[in-house]
């Protein structure tokens, strides 16, 4: 059962204050459940939303917010990755002992059905999950592992596994042939050939230090990068590797999204902060809007239909024991958030 809770934003002054065209949240909708998150995908066509939570992934109705579906178990969830050609979604999961087998493993499942349909084998800790249309395939990137696995998605086989010498985060593809990496402990970004795969590039991304989340803007070769230590958006040429414009984020950044409608660059942090940017020009990026959001509100997707911005969380307790510092996440209180204009 969904609770669904209609956002009153009744703030006084602050309210009167604000722009027609800013964002704030309009809806919230408790999912429950216990665990933490990771990414979050949207397929738009489909008009679905793909939610990690855990050890299993919450499939909703973009538009009804209802649940649609619910994929079991998994063991740690981050992301998912669509090849709707083939009609068939694509989980990274890490470790753990599941009826599938044990081991770090990307999952492959039915996008009609939601039923798993087998797995394949990758380095520990499958993370971020990319699908490249140029070489039709999977890339599934491990932090841990420091290295890139290569799938096959049509026959569900692993293809090679490339060292990205470094801590890697999250990734894009330019939909041509290339594909974008933060390294997140070298402080660059990796380029990689996704036909042929090797390194073609390495770029320096600071003054984004600690990069982690990445977008782009593919009509005009441009990347997205946001950085934990300094706290820093960096908008970087993509061919070139020259830094457009640099802008103080929150911290804790865990996504960047760019809609190519507008011209929006959002950065998601998990302090409870969501920046808004705007692309004058190729050439000239400025601050719209600074969202305040719940604490941990980290990870995001945008909706190019309606322009609604969606984000989990949870509410938080003191840290479970240490010596890990990290604040509890409270059973039940699982939320999709819902931001529009």
């Amino acid at each position: 059962l969904i609770v669904v809770c209609w956002a009153l934003l009744l703030e006084g002054a602050a309210l009167c204050l604000a722009a027609d065209d800013d964002y704030n949240l309009t809806m919230k909708y408790v999912l429950g459940g216990e665990g933490g998150w990771d990414y979050i995908t949207l397929d738009a066509s489909a008009r679905r939303l793909y939610l990690t939570h855990r050890d299993h992934v919450n499939v909703l109705d973009v538009d009804s917010r209802a649940v649609v579906g619910d994929i079991a178990g998994m063991h740690l969830v981050h992301r998912i990755a669509l090849v709707k050609e083939l009609g068939r979604g694509f989980i990274s999961d890490g470790s753990g002992s599941t009826a599938l087998g044990t081991g770090d493993r990307v999952v492959i499942f039915d996008l009609a059905t939601l039923k798993i349909l087998g797995e394949i084998k990758t380095s520990p800790n499958p993370d971020c999950l990319v699908y490249d249309p140029a070489s039709r395939r999977v890339f599934s990137f491990s932090g841990v592992g420091k290295n890139v696995s290569v799938i096959d998605p049509a026959n569900g086989t692993l293809v090679a596994t490339i060292p990205l010498g470094g801590k890697v985060e999250y990734s894009v593809a330019d939909g041509a042939g290339t594909i974008y990496s933060n390294v997140e402990d070298t402080i660059e970004m990796v380029v990689l050939d996704s036909r042929a795969l090797p390194i073609k590039a390495r770029l320096p991304v600071s003054p984004a230090g600690n990069p982690t989340a990445l977008a782009m803007d593919r009509e005009h070769r441009l990347l997205f990068s946001g950085g934990r230590n300094p706290k820093n958006l960096v908008v970087m040429n993509a061919d070139s590797g020259r830094i457009i414009q640099s802008f103080p984020i929150g911290g804790n950044v865990d996504a960047v999204a760019y809609e190519s409608g507008t011209g929006l660059v959002f950065a998601s942090t998990g302090e409870g902060r969501l920046d808004i940017f705007h692309e004058d020009s190729p050439e000239q990026f400025k601050r719209v809007q600074t969202v305040y959001t719940p604490h941990g509100a980290r990870t995001m997707a945008v909706d190019p239909t309606t322009h609604n911005l969606f984000l989990v969380t949870a509410d938080f307790g003191p840290p479970a024991a240490p010596p890990d510092p990290r604040p509890r996440i409270l059973p039940g209180t699982f939320v999709l958030l819902v931001y529009g204009r």
